[in-house]
């Protein structure tokens, strides 16, 4: 007997996370310290959510920028942060 195949598509897919906004639901963000950040973009390799970007800040130095319409919170830069330049605050 042949299986049908399903034709429902689950509303996230792997590499769609710039689609999926995040919701009300994220309970902390991650806020980056300028002075502490050190460019070396571990973080924005690290995200899975690709939400963390490296911008030239004036004076011409990388740093890192969250674009919080697609965090989710889960922390991960911050753990992974070399010079501890990111901490997880609540988010009301």
């Amino acid at each position: 007997m042949e299986k049908k195949h399903n034709s429902h598509r689950p509303l996230a897919q792997p590499g769609s996370s710039l689609e999926n906004k995040t919701g009300s639901w994220r309970t902390h963000r991650p806020e980056i310290d300028k002075n502490l950040c050190i460019g070396c973009s571990r973080c924005a390799k690290l995200c899975p959510d690709a939400c963390i970007f490296m911008k030239m800040d004036k004076n011409t130095k990388l740093k890192a920028e969250v674009d919080y319409d697609y965090c989710k919170g889960c922390g991960i830069c911050a753990a992974e942060c070399p010079v501890k330049a990111i901490k997880m605050v609540k988010d009301y």
